[in-house]
């Protein structure tokens, strides 16, 4: 499994802008597809992006898409998740996830495996 960071969640007013860190401890980096997922509460684990494991491959939920932004550095070995225009409702712990690489990027749960500690954004109205 691959060790999994987080950061760069917190406050912010609706309409403003976050950037999500997720730091990998694992080499090579490049053979893991990664994710986001967040976690409102009450509410089931959902996927926000995916990012395959060359990059080439790239997945944005329908209720993020245009706003929100994955992106993976390899020399870093780190996923971002860029979020603009934030809205009340991305209010949620988010989750930096990883799985092996397959043929196809896969968006389920179950196809990650390595889990970050989740980091909580909150956007206020």
């Amino acid at each position: 499994q691959v060790r999994l960071v987080e950061s760069g969640g917190g406050l912010v007013q609706a309409g403003g802008s976050l950037r999500l860190s997720c730091a990998a401890s694992e080499r090579p980096f490049s053979t893991y597809a990664m994710g986001w997922f967040r976690q409102a509460p009450g509410k089931e684990r959902e996927i926000v992006a995916a990012i395959s494991w060359r990059g080439a491959s790239i997945y944005h939920a329908d209720s993020v898409k245009g706003r929100f932004t994955i992106s993976r550095d390899f020399v870093k070995n780190t996923v971002y998740l860029q979020m603009n225009s934030l809205k009340p409702e991305d209010t949620a712990v988010y989750y930096c996830a990883a799985g092996m690489a397959t043929s196809t990027l896969r968006t389920d749960l179950s196809a990650y495996d390595s889990w970050g500690q989740g980091t909580q954004v909150t956007v206020s109205s």
